[in-house]
């Protein structure tokens, strides 16, 4: 079973935590695209555009994102995760790049949404996977911290792009630039080691467990994962999962500025605690769906969801600790979303068809991307506040306890 399986000159049972580390760092650059409210309004003011048009980069971005997710899923098999973590932390470093030319939304949508998101979706299963496969004795608590790094990117990458494009001479376009050139850098040195363990390996004295009774056992290709009503479940509750986190994040420094009325520089900096949360979210919600199961993770999670849309509901000028605490709300289940999703889908459909599984479980990130930010569009452009946003997103948790209840439980034979 390969137990001398040796990982930086290390017992793999110690080495593997590395895998770890350099999942976070490549999730440091990937998660980026958290850091889009800072950008929103400077380019709002550039391109003279409204919040909905505003907001297309971001969406495609995520949906583009998305969508490569489950393409890559052969190619990693094919390849090994250096080889596609290399491509696609190029392509999206490009992507970056590119959008310093932009002279329109359209252009930026095409640079940023379209190429910077393919390329992030091409990278992000990696590291997953790799985490997955090294990990199967801890694979909730392995990818959460591996995506802990997604979470925590607009802690650093918030308030950086703030200070550049209020830096002279530089604005919102440059700073793509800037941030494409780091992004391809460190992607492709930190991609370098990344490899799955060899056939057959398990962690020293650990069994894998006996599934329930009546629960299928071994690994589901996807035409069998989507004959399952727990595929289902999952899919819908990720959607609304990411509705309503991916609304929030989308304009999270807009909306303290315009419903708070707080300073463009005090959001910038909240957004970096709101990017705490969305990182304490993946290992947080990976533990609990490793114990307490993905229903209940899952459930919890609406709740959340739940109360800060409400408290949200009677946000206005001077509810400062309101927003705070609904934004984190926010911002933690999204978090926790990117966790439950692939642990949720590797113990219930196995890990031998893994890359492929999640992927299509993934698209449900690119539509609540673009259904999140439809929301937060029409409720600006049309009502003329962004609290409006907020009674869809408290509708949806309420369903989403419901399909939770009802669908997320492992598939019976």
């Amino acid at each position: 079973m390969a137990k001398d399986e040796k990982i930086f000159g290390l017992p793999a049972e110690q080495g593997r935590w590395m895998f770890i580390v350099l999942g976070i760092i490549i999730n440091l650059c990937l998660g980026s695209v958290y850091a889009w409210s800072v950008f929103k309004k400077p380019l709002e003011a550039l391109f003279s555009i409204g919040a909905t048009q505003s907001g297309f980069p971001f969406m495609v971005f995520l949906a583009f994102f998305a969508l490569f997710v489950p393409l890559t899923g052969k190619p990693l098999d094919k390849f090994g995760p250096r080889r596609v973590s290399i491509v696609g932390g190029i392509i999206v470093g490009l992507g970056w790049i590119l959008s310093t030319f932009a002279s329109n939304i359209t252009f930026l949508t095409i640079t940023y949404g379209i190429v910077a998101g393919a390329g992030v979706g091409i990278v992000y299963g990696a590291p997953i996977a790799v985490a997955a496969r090294w990990f199967p004795d801890k694979k909730g608590l392995a990818v959460g911290l591996t995506l802990l790094g997604f979470g925590l990117s607009a802690l650093i990458t918030a308030p950086l792009a703030r200070k550049l494009i209020d830096t002279a001479g530089i604005g919102p376009l440059n700073t793509f630039g800037i941030f494409g050139i780091a992004f391809i850098i460190i992607t492709v040195i930190f991609a370098f080691p990344m490899r799955f363990p060899t056939a057959g390996w398990t962690p020293a004295g650990w069994k894998p467990p006996q599934p329930a009774s009546g629960v299928a056992t071994g690994d589901f290709t996807a035409s069998e994962m989507l004959k399952t009503s727990s595929a289902y479940g999952l899919w819908l509750c990720y959607i609304i999962g990411t509705t309503a986190g991916l609304m929030a994040i989308g304009i999270s420094s807009a909306c303290g500025v315009e419903v708070c009325k707080l300073d463009k520089v005090t959001c910038a900096g909240l957004v970096s605690v709101f990017a705490i949360f969305n990182g304490l979210g993946r290992p947080l919600f990976g533990w609990l769906t490793d114990k307490i199961t993905p229903r209940n993770a899952a459930v919890l999670s609406f709740i959340i969801i739940g109360l800060a849309s409400a408290a949200m509901l009677t946000a206005g000028e001077g509810t400062k600790v309101v927003y705070v605490a609904s934004f984190c709300g926010f911002w933690l289940c999204l978090g926790g979303w990117l966790a439950i999703g692939p642990t949720a889908t590797a113990g219930f459909f196995g890990l031998k068809n893994y890359p492929l599984n999640y992927g299509i479980i993934f698209s449900a990130y690119g539509l609540g991307a673009i259904i999140g930010g439809y929301i937060a569009g029409c409720a600006k452009d049309q009502f003329g506040s962004y609290t409006v946003a907020f009674k869809p997103t408290l509708i949806l948790a309420i369903i989403g306890i419901c399909i939770a209840l009802t669908l997320l439980k492992p598939p019976k034979k």
